[in-house]
């Protein structure tokens, strides 16, 4: 039996509820150029949206203030910018204040390579942002376990989705190691160049545990995270965000906060995401965590 890849699933996911549950998707251009990495299905509950950012998002978020608990397609993380202000001011808000909830399903999708307008991962900013749960699926088992969860709430949720995660048919799992030496926590599209890492690392004599993130807030220190810390007492927090006041930096806090061991951090670098060169920033790959890893067990003060 062939299985199902990442792609697949939240297209199945979508026609079930579009078509069984009186569920809308909407979005800008999402029936063009291939529908959307065919991650949408030809069915009824489609809308275009014009292209006009604010507005769309607000058509968006008062069909789920209704009850449609409609998804909301945003092909380019970036694009979360102005999309950004009704789901912000208005949905994450609206259940607090006025206990009328407005439960959108917002698919914000990541790549790399598009360009510099084209190629952000903006999770970090909604975990800011009271009233939103953030997720970051990469496998065809989290995506549907997201998808369980937002119907068993009333919440907004950003789904942080990575272009490279569409043909991954495998579940991820965590990997751990007699006496490690590091534990690596990983997050979005580092979690297919972690293991990579890991292996590089072995070859010096570094041994990692790792375990792999897809749930941002709400955050919960839970034994599977902090047991592996405990054992390695050193760890890092590896993102395809922006490091700097990143998901990275407040996980890696979070860590260190509930176990006393030191926990860094590692993302995209503060400057414009491109890959581009001279200006090349991309999320971190193999080599770059292998020489962060490298460089931090080379310090002097790894226990708080």
């Amino acid at each position: 039996m062939e299985r199902l890849t990442v792609a697949d699933t939240i297209r199945e996911i979508t026609r079930n509820h579009l078509t069984e549950h009186n569920g809308l998707l909407m979005g800008q251009a999402v029936s063009a150029v291939g529908w959307v990495n065919n991650t949408v299905p030809d069915c009824p509950g489609i809308i275009e949206l014009p292209m006009s950012d604010v507005a769309g998002a607000g058509i968006a978020v008062g069909s789920a203030l209704v009850g449609r608990r409609t998804i909301f397609v945003i092909r380019f993380q970036d694009f979360l910018i102005l999309n950004g202000s009704p789901l912000i001011f208005y949905a994450a808000k609206i259940k607090e204040l006025h206990n009328r909830p407005a439960p959108i399903f917002v698919r914000a999708i990541a790549a790399e390579g598009i360009g510099p307008v084209h190629s952000g991962v903006l999770h970090s900013i909604f975990m800011h942002f009271p009233g939103f749960r953030v997720c970051a699926p990469m496998t065809p088992g989290e995506y549907r376990a997201i998808w369980k969860d937002y119907l068993e709430h009333d919440d907004p949720m950003i789904v942080s989705e990575h272009r490279i995660s569409y043909g991954n048919t495998e579940e991820i799992n965590d990997m751990y190691v007699p006496d490690p030496d590091i534990t690596l926590y990983a997050i979005s599209s580092t979690r297919f160049e972690v293991g990579k890492a890991a292996r590089l690392l072995a070859d010096d004599g570094i041994r990692c545990s790792i375990v792999h993130l897809y749930w941002l807030k709400p955050f919960v220190v839970d034994e599977r995270l902090s047991h592996p810390l405990m054992r390695s007492r050193i760890g890092m927090v590896i993102d395809s965000g922006h490091e700097i006041c990143g998901a990275a930096q407040a996980i890696a806090y979070a860590l260190s906060e509930a176990t006393g061991y030191r926990v860094a951090a590692l993302g995209t670098e503060d400057k414009t995401k491109c890959l581009c060169e001279p200006h090349q920033n991309k999320a971190p790959d193999a080599q770059r965590i292998y020489l962060a890893v490298k460089q931090l067990m080379e310090s002097d003060d790894l226990v708080l």
